[in-house]
């Protein structure tokens, strides 16, 4: 799954992936290319987390999520 954030013509993206191994990871991709990768067990710890990265980022001025399913 994946949710995007712009801000002044920038996106952020946000995703989640889910592994063979059952683990899940979270990559948030900024505008520049840096990304940034956790890995998680527990789905509700991932959701949660997701949660923080997804309001810091409107904390900060981003505008979003728009998301599609991949």
């Amino acid at each position: 799954m994946l949710w995007w954030f712009e801000r002044e013509g920038v996106k952020t993206r946000v995703e989640v992936l889910h592994l063979a191994s059952g683990e899940y990871e979270l990559h948030v991709t900024a505008g520049d290319g840096a990304d940034h990768v956790e890995t998680f067990r527990d789905p509700i710890e991932l959701a949660q987390r997701q949660q923080e990265i997804q309001d810091r980022l409107r904390s900060q001025g981003w505008k979003g999520p728009a998301s599609w399913i991949v």
